[in-house]
């Protein structure tokens, strides 16, 4: 079998997991990606909420992008791109889900990024990005890996901008 694509790397700082969510709405505007899957795991506190909070606000949105611990989900209508944020952790029974109405938040121009998605196993389609953020000290190491083609065309582009960056740095 094939091993999809990954990257690793440092995050030195709260303003830095901002930046790298900002860089991951910019590459997937430019792909111009349909839809956009991404299941985020790490500890609490390891940055989950603050990695998604530059993507919403590197796709435009200029307000609050707050936790949803407590909403199950939060929508930003940033058109012509629809973007969700759930946080699982308090999901009871991934049944939960359907009622909720799951599904309909995967239609076209859409990115969902999704805490905690063990809680909705077996309800979620497959994802195209995992992104595991962990403790490295007072920093965060981030690892992002392809499940599919998209997955795959945008670790492409994070490579390429980052050897770019190193370059110009």
């Amino acid at each position: 079998m094939k091993k999809l694509a990954q990257i690793t790397l440092d995050l030195s700082d709260e303003q830095a997991t901002v930046a790298m969510g900002k860089r991951l709405a910019a590459i997937t505007q430019q792909l111009d990606l349909a839809s956009l899957l991404v299941f985020l795991h790490g500890d609490l506190g390891a940055g989950k909420t603050t990695l998604t909070r530059g993507f919403v606000q590197g796709m435009g949105h200029n307000g609050n992008v707050k936790s949803p611990t407590y909403t199950l989900v939060e929508p930003y209508e940033l058109a012509p791109w629809h973007v969700y944020h759930f946080d699982l952790y308090r999901l009871g029974d991934p049944e939960e889900l359907e009622y909720m109405g799951i599904r309909d938040y995967f239609a076209q121009k859409f990115c969902c990024f999704i805490e905690w998605p063990e809680k909705g196993a077996g309800l979620l389609p497959q994802e195209d990005l995992i992104i595991n953020l962990q403790y490295n000290d007072r920093q965060r190491l981030i690892t992002l890996q392809a499940n599919s083609s998209k997955g795959e065309q945008l670790i492409a582009a994070l490579v390429q901008q980052t050897k770019t960056i190193k370059r110009q740095g």
